[in-house]
């Protein structure tokens, strides 16, 4: 039976214009294009919005019969005056993983940088040498559960690099595992990060030849990925090592993420663009001329607010200076060991008190904008609501748009459907 969802608030619909194309500068934060005022329903119909129109029409077409809230027509949902925004997209995190490091908190505080703790046995090759030992049945485990959290926070669509095992066989089965999860309750899409780390127990060289003639291999002819990742920072792999990744890459029909800029301009991000990535990830320190850049070739730029809130550093002048330039860019979570966070929410947070970022301007940057790296790997494009389109949304607890990143620490969503079923409530 179909569903009509009644008593709406505000309706974020995201759908102005060219759905597949993100949305850039003050557009981001235009309420008449971007939002429906109170008074519109949906209809549900076979996991798709069938339609999107005032209420008094659509009950009349679908509901003519209907009383006391019941109709014998179509299953009738009352919102309860609550907000509807779509599913939220997470285009970066490492999902899955073991090897917990809170104790490098105060490594941080007593002044070590996170190359410094790398080279002191922390970092990402401590965390390596804890998930290599997890069977393929404990990795999914991992998966689910963490999966589960994000929903809670109301995601619907989410990116899960590898990148903790740094060998064939344990990258191949991070990736199965990820791979396992996507549909259940949510859209997950894996990228390999086989280039996350120089193994300790490898040369460079030896681990650059397995990379490029063994992980790379399986991945493509396995399919267990929809992109390639590359934490492309001095110290870990250079700009030609990164070049080489990709271009491989391409020769087997797969795309790219990079990790780009984190720490310092390592000309990561201009790279990424000259490339063509679909993405370069964190972009702290990337120049004007290399966002521009990146803008214009089409590789989005995503931030990651909570890694520096973390870290203990600046948020950056980067999500305000995309703004004034009218640059496209996203949001992510970045979860990760010393990221633990999978609440899109606390990220629209971070920008919005921290930033001084439109709450609407957050929500383009947490749905359509990461969604159009996205949706190429999609039956139909996810991140904005319109007829035709998955019924992946969100029913917040209040009944304006605004409050879906105004709540840090608890979550501000009342219900989250997928597919047009109810995932978390």
């Amino acid at each position: 039976m179909d569903v009509l969802l009644i008593n709406v608030g505000e309706l974020a619909t995201l759908s102005y214009g060219d759905i597949r194309k993100p949305i850039s500068g003050q557009h981001m934060a235009d309420r008449n294009n971007l939002i429906l005022e109170p008074g519109h329903s949906l209809l549900l119909s076979d996991g798709l919005i069938s339609k999107i129109g005032p209420e008094e029409e659509l009950l009349s077409e679908f509901a003519p019969d209907m009383e006391s809230g019941k109709s014998n027509l179509v299953e009738i949902i009352d919102a309860n005056g609550g907000a509807i925004i779509p599913g939220l997209v997470d285009c970066h995190t490492h999902l899955i993983w073991s090897g917990e490091r809170s104790n490098e908190i105060r490594m941080r505080q007593k002044g070590l940088s996170y190359q410094d703790i790398s080279k002191r046995g922390g970092g990402i090759n401590k965390t390596v040498s804890s998930t290599r030992k997890l069977s393929l049945d404990k990795l999914k485990l991992i998966g689910r559960k963490k999966l589960q959290e994000s929903i809670v926070y109301g995601t619907t669509t989410i990116e899960a690099k590898s990148g903790y095992g740094l060998t064939t066989e344990s990258e191949k089965k991070i990736l199965q595992a990820t791979s396992s999860l996507n549909g259940k309750n949510q859209n997950v899409l894996p990228t390999w990060l086989g280039a996350h780390d120089f193994p300790k127990d490898k040369k460079i060289s030896d681990y650059m030849d397995e990379l490029l003639h063994e992980q790379l291999p399986m991945v493509a002819e396995k399919k267990l990925a929809k992109w390639v990742d590359v934490f492309c920072e001095p110290g870990w792999f250079t700009l030609e090592q990164t070049e080489l990744i990709v271009l491989k890459a391409k020769e087997y029909g797969l795309k790219s993420r990079l990790h780009v800029d984190e720490f310092v301009d390592g000309g990561g991000l201009s790279l990424a663009a000259e490339l063509k990535c679909s993405s370069g990830d964190h972009v702290g320190f990337s120049n004007d001329d290399s966002r521009a850049k990146a803008h214009e070739a089409g590789t989005m730029q995503v931030f990651l607010p909570a890694t520096p809130y973390v870290l203990g550093k600046n948020l950056g002048n980067g999500i305000k200076d995309c703004i004034d330039n009218e640059w496209n860019f996203s949001l992510a979570t970045d979860y990760n060991p010393n990221c633990q966070t999978l609440s899109l929410p606390f990220i629209g947070s971070l920008v919005t008190h921290r930033l001084g970022i439109d709450p609407l301007a957050a929500l383009v940057a947490c749905t359509r904008n990461p969604a159009s790296t996205l949706n190429d790997e999609l039956v139909k494009p996810v991140g904005s609501l319109y007829q035709g389109g998955p019924a992946d949304f969100n029913i917040l607890k209040s009944s304006l748009v605004d409050y879906w990143c105004q709540t840090p620490g608890t979550s501000p969503i009342e219900k989250t459907y997928f597919s047009g079923h109810v995932v978390n409530s």
